[in-house]
């Protein structure tokens, strides 16, 4: 099945010669959640924008669904919604005229029900009469998105969505992309809420200096870069780990209290044995332990981190 993006040797050069992507390639399936990592400035918003006709490309090619986002530039764009990181609406039109409006600038025909249903799903039907203006950063917020999905596209772009966004909000617009990907709509998101990418995507790209570092699916990228530590209660404090226990790299916390032991999970020798084994050798005794696994935060970070360029 042929991806419904397709992006190939996408580069853009802006005016002063900033780069900020270079040759970047990535295919989207139809109906996954994708989410798009990387730091400020690494290049995010200018694919996202990109890819929605918003900046000229300076090289490289993208299909929306088989279509040129630039020779076919209004069918690809008929089948993208955006939410961008910036809330830009008339201020002084009501919620209902605002998504109405967006609806019609893509041709589509008035749909009173569609419309009526999107309000509710997203918690706006009650301010429905009321003026952009008069709602909540929250409530902005979910008018941006009913502004997004007014046309019914089959791929939609969330660009920071929860930024700024309580948690009820929050929680209930994740809701909302459950649904939508259940009806077969795909999902394009960047997000600084790293737990959300882990429990909502089906695959995560990091994006570092205008390139795509890695693309995997987020349980592949959990078991492969993934890390456990070991944390081990003393019962006595230490000031300094033992040279006899170097070969397992610790680091002592809290003060000397606990000792931590960081492991590939996926190693058939975890270390944790001898590592204990010694330790009993040694006399030092604890209280407590507890494993936890990386994040993909922690993993995240780590890569980005391992791309970094040596100091000239």
């Amino acid at each position: 099945m042929q991806p419904i993006i397709s992006i190939s040797n996408l580069s853009k050069t802006y005016d002063g010669g900033v780069r900020a992507l270079n040759s970047v390639s990535l295919d989207i399936e139809q109906g996954e959640i994708f989410a798009l990592l990387g730091p400020n400035g690494a290049g995010k918003t200018t694919l996202i924008s990109a890819v929605c006709g918003i900046v000229t490309p300076t090289s490289g090619t993208v299909l929306a669904g088989g279509h040129d986002i630039i020779r076919g530039y209004k069918k690809a764009r008929a089948m993208i919604g955006l939410v961008p990181q910036e809330i830009s609406t008339d201020a002084f039109e009501t919620v209902w005229a605002t998504v109405n409006f967006s609806r019609g600038l893509f041709g589509k025909a008035g749909d009173r029900a569609y419309i009526e249903q999107l309000l509710r799903d997203l918690a706006l039907w009650d301010k429905k009469d009321a003026k952009i203006m008069e709602l909540s950063g929250g409530m902005k917020r979910r008018v941006m998105i009913a502004k997004a999905l007014s046309h019914e596209p089959e791929i939609l772009f969330l660009d920071e969505p929860t930024a700024g966004v309580d948690v009820e909000l929050r929680r209930s617009m994740w809701n909302l992309v459950r649904g939508l990907r259940e009806r077969g709509v795909t999902i394009i998101l960047t997000t600084h809420y790293i737990e959300e990418a882990e429990e909502m995507a089906d695959r995560v790209g990091v994006i570092r200096g205008g390139e795509i570092i890695v693309v995997e699916e987020t349980e592949a990228i959990m078991r492969k870069l993934g890390k456990r530590q070991l944390t081990l209660t003393l019962t006595e404090a230490m000031e300094t780990v033992p040279d006899a226990l170097a070969e397992w790299h610790l680091e002592l916390a809290d003060e000397g209290h606990r000792l931590v032991y960081s492991f590939d999970a996926n190693d058939e020798s975890t270390g944790i044995p001898s590592l204990l084994r010694r330790m009993g050798d040694l006399g030092i005794g604890f209280a407590d332990l507890d494993t936890s696994k990386s994040s993909l935060e922690d993993i995240f970070v780590g890569l980005v981190n391992a791309q970094q360029e040596p100091a000239a």
